[in-house]
């Protein structure tokens, strides 16, 4: 087959651009990349392996060799070549994920074993075969890729030099795999670049980088230190693990590139638990709190980013029994030196040591959380943004084994309040400046913070100096009625109808129980009682659910997850001291219209839902009724206004 010749999109050659001279600032990282790259196509040759084993026959007599990564350099010095025996690529494949930049041939292929049944260890690949394939650009003039497709017996090569055109051909392999062949630049001494044709600087960079890939990553080497001709095959990775290694010997740097390469993040964390926990169970490991929520957080399936290992052998990613749900925003890993080798996913998740690792876990990551808080707020802040309403959720959990840490997960919560503005009160903070005489934590669920700001609910505690959380998110929609009491204080909704104190009124003050009646008669479709209430100073009318009654945001939350709602009667709570009220009381004991008044009744309804950010059920009829009554207004507007007092 004759090569062909094809060119990347503008973005593509945009992108590359930016992967060779701006994504990288450290040019060593190209190697752990391809190292990276070639282990996570082992894995695959492992899982095609176990799906297909006729694959292995057809190479013949010689058949597959054991698993491994080459590097290797070129006769004249100026290449290199990083080779595997891994499940390899066909033309397709070639075209797809390397062709094309940033796209992932990882992430399509679990994508395809976990749409049949043979996902079964397809957790273990690590590499991105995508844009991480493109830094070798910052090395190299010209990349090759040689790769053969396991169970098929044709091969194909690529070559670009990188200026946004690329080759594709046929070519020879031996066995199934890829070659990614390097033809190396010419380091700048005066630049202080380094050269990665020499020996010393590839086996530097492999143990610094890539000492913890499973499989064996072999050079050939010189046999003596001066570099004589002689040479032998040398594995250059120990295999030991950097969770392994005292916490004292591990820079920050080597933290950070740990974590970039197992959670295939870009950005660095915004902190880390290290432990090391000997005794009558021994496990230890490395959990890092991303500084990014991942797309899939809220959504099921998703991934969960602890990996178990069992005396440095890898056994499971995203193993859900480490951790509990609500920490499914951790990445990192935990290395037990009790549990057996064999043992199954189903025997791990009955074992007692994993309950016991996962209570020492989750103890260790809320005493960081709080430090974290303590010392560095402004980085706990961004933190909680980002993954607080997952915490939350540890809140809501009715597992006894997660009813211990509430306390703890309530030290470490941080909510926004009608007092602070754009930022956040731990409750801590909050119950130290409660005024005196009160006596509850007060509280208003809802969709968005600036309709709770703005609700009439607030409007009592506001001229009392009561703080109010305002909790936006929709679990705390669940956890809400579930809260415990905080440091000897209750929770308190202000939805509920008796969520505060009766103020004492005067015996002179207006007591509108006709109209209460009125109300409760034209609205008993949408109400269950009117009562005149003390809460409100700036409002004419709120809603509020007895309680027996869910929240109004509640009902929004099940009907958007299509579940059917049954009509859920509220509490009208009038104020009798509001103008609107004094009127409408006034003109219906005077034996005014009463029709008038009852479309002024449907009107304050509609006009209570719209406070609370809820949707009337007939917008139109709504805007039918305030046109007449804006009709009304203006007209006794342009009486009020004529010089003969006349209508104009």
């Amino acid at each position: 087959m004759e090569q062909e010749r094809f060119s990347f999109q503008a973005e593509a050659k945009q992108l590359l651009d930016l992967m060779i001279h701006s994504v990288y600032s450290n040019r060593d990282i190209f190697l752990r990349e391809l190292i990276s790259n070639a282990s996570d196509a082992l894995d695959k040759r492992r899982l095609e392996l176990l799906a297909h084993p006729e694959f292995a026959d057809r190479e013949g007599e010689s058949g597959l060799s054991a698993p491994s990564i080459r590097i290797s350099r070129g006769a004249e010095g100026r290449t290199l070549f990083v080779s595997d025996n891994g499940v390899g690529m066909n033309r397709e494949e070639l075209t797809n994920y390397i062709g094309t930049i940033a796209r992932s041939g990882t992430g399509e292929f679990l994508a395809a074993m976990k749409a049949g049944r043979e996902s079964v260890g397809a957790e273990s690949l690590i590499g991105r075969f995508g844009v991480g394939f493109y830094s070798a650009f910052m090395v190299a003039d010209r990349v090759e890729v040689v790769t053969r497709r396991l169970g098929e017996g044709k091969g194909w090569r690529f070559s670009s030099p990188g200026d946004g055109t690329y080759t594709l051909e046929e070519a020879e392999r031996n066995e199934p795999g890829t070659t990614v062949i390097l033809h190396l630049k010419t380091p700048d001494r005066e630049k202080g670049e380094r050269d990665y044709a020499d020996e010393w600087t590839l086996r530097d960079i492999v143990k610094r980088y890539s000492d913890f890939i499973s499989y064996p990553i072999v050079m050939s080497v010189s046999k003596t230190p001066e570099g004589g001709e002689e040479a032998e095959d040398l594995v250059l990775n120990s295999g030991k693990a950097l969770w392994r290694r005292p916490e004292k010997d591990v820079t920050d740097q080597e933290y950070e590139e740990f974590y970039k390469h197992i959670a295939s993040d870009w950005e660095p964390p915004l902190g880390r638990v290290v432990f090391s926990v000997e005794g009558g169970t021994e496990f230890r490991g490395i959990l890092f709190f991303p500084s990014k929520a991942p797309f899939d957080l809220h959504y099921a399936p998703r991934s969960e980013g602890v990996s178990l290992y069992i005396r440095n052998v890898f056994i499971m990613n995203d193993c859900r029994d480490l951790v509990p749900s609500w920490l499914r925003f951790l990445r990192g890993v935990v290395d037990s030196e009790d549990l057996p080798l064999n043992i199954s996913r189903e025997i791990l998740q009955e074992d007692p040591l994993v309950r016991i690792i996962r209570k020492s876990l989750v103890r260790r990551v809320l005493a960081a959380l709080k430090k974290m808080m303590a010392d560095d707020r402004e980085k706990y802040v961004r933190l909680w943004k980002e993954f607080g309403p997952v915490i939350k959720e540890g809140l809501a959990s009715f597992d006894g084994t997660e009813k211990e840490n509430r306390e703890a997960i309530l030290e470490i919560c941080l909510f926004p309040s009608a007092s602070s503005g754009d930022g956040f009160l731990s409750l801590g903070e909050y119950v130290e400046a409660m005024k005196e005489g009160q006596q509850e934590i007060y509280y208003i669920t809802g969709k968005k913070l600036q309709v709770l700001r703005n609700s009439p609910l607030l409007e009592r505690c506001r001229e009392k100096g009561y703080d109010v959380l305002l909790l936006a998110d929709p679990v705390d929609e669940v956890i809400a009625p579930t809260l415990p009491h905080f440091r000897g204080k209750e929770f308190r909704s202000l939805e509920r109808e008796d969520a505060l104190p009766p103020e004492e009124r005067g015996k002179d003050a207006p007591r509108p129980e006709g109209l209460a009646s009125f109300l409760k008669e034209v609205l008993s479709e949408t109400v269950k009682d009117v009562k005149i209430s003390s809460r409100l100073t700036d409002s004419p009318a709120c809603l509020v659910s007895d309680d027996d009654g869910t929240s109004f945001n509640m009902e929004r939350i099940l009907r958007s997850m299509g579940r059917e709602v049954p009509l859920m009667k509220r509490i009208m709570e009038i104020n009798p001291d509001h103008p609107v009220i004094v009127k409408m009381d006034r003109l219906l004991a005077t034996g005014g219209s009463e029709e008038k008044v009852r479309e002024y009744a449907f009107l304050l309804h509609d006009q209570c839902v719209l406070a609370e950010g809820g949707q009337i059920a007939d917008p139109a009829r709504f805007a039918g009724r305030l046109s007449a009554l804006l009709v009304e207004n203006l007209d006794a507007t342009g009486r009020d206004s004529s010089p003969s007092g006349e209508a104009q």
